[in-house]
């Protein structure tokens, strides 16, 4: 697939710029088409460390393209809904990338633009950045992204924030677990860098094994999460990769994937 709303750099460390800098990189049914074609190519890469996702120009994302989703608002309910789940696939796509997906934030984040945020694995704010849920303020609201949203900021976080639309700071986004850390603008790739290559100093299996425990001990009984809990770490302690580990560390050298 050709992309032309996005900018991509593959490598171990993928880099996916959202290229729409002249509606602030507002998404529509391509842009939303775009990135989850490029997150699923990240998933099937098996050499595939980490993703950074960065917004070009001054803005990351002012959210939903309106034009687009006022003609959306024109279509026939079934039409209607297949348009609106082009969202819930790129985020879906986001949230299931195998690898860490780190995103580095600035000028603008709004609406869909937040709910990409909260699809990533970690999200890094420049210090002067601008969030809002806006959508209530034009006569909708935040629906798909709220199965990204809410679990991380909660129903009283939401209740403020989607009912007023206000627009909040970088400090209150970190306050309300949407955000991991708040930089100077200057800084966020560099940061978002650091955090990739903190990445790159771990088990690619490994890292790889974490993500995809978490989300599922958060929907099984205890008794499953620790049989779930044990069968991955005997799994990851006897492959090859937690071998090495184990032995660099004992020899006092760097572990192979690192070289």
């Amino acid at each position: 697939m050709s992309f032309e709303h996005l900018k991509i750099h593959s490598g171990p460390v993928t880099k996916v710029t959202l290229a729409r800098p002249e509606v602030r990189n507002a998404m529509n049914d391509q842009t939303l088409r775009e990135l989850a074609e490029a997150f699923r190519a990240v998933a099937r890469d098996a050499s595939a460390r980490a993703v950074i996702v960065t917004g070009g120009g001054k803005d990351f994302c002012a959210g939903a393209d309106v034009q687009w989703m006022r003609k959306s608002g024109q279509l026939p309910p079934e039409e209607g809904k297949k348009d609106a789940r082009l969202l819930a696939d790129m985020l879906q796509a986001v949230d299931e990338c195998p690898v860490p997906v780190i995103v580095a934030a600035q000028g603008n984040v709004f609406g869909g633009g937040l709910g990409l945020a909260a699809a990533c694995d970690v999200t890094i704010l420049a210090e002067d950045a601008k969030m809002s849920f806006s959508e209530c303020r034009l006569g909708i609201m935040p629906a798909v992204i709220s199965c990204w949203v809410l679990p991380k900021i909660g129903a009283a976080n939401a209740r403020r924030y989607y009912l007023t639309g206000e627009v909040f700071g970088a400090a209150e986004a970190v306050r309300m677990r949407l955000a991991h850390e708040a930089v100077p603008a200057a800084d966020i790739s560099g940061k978002a860098d650091a955090i990739a290559a903190s990445v790159l100093k771990c088990g690619p299996n490994a890292v790889r094994a974490a993500k995809a425990l978490i989300p599922r001990l958060s929907s099984v009984s205890l008794p499953e999460r620790i049989d779930l809990t044990i069968e991955t770490l005997v799994r990851l302690r006897s492959s090859p990769e937690g071998q090495e580990g184990l032995a660099a560390f004992l020899e006092k050298r760097a572990p192979e994937w690192t070289r």
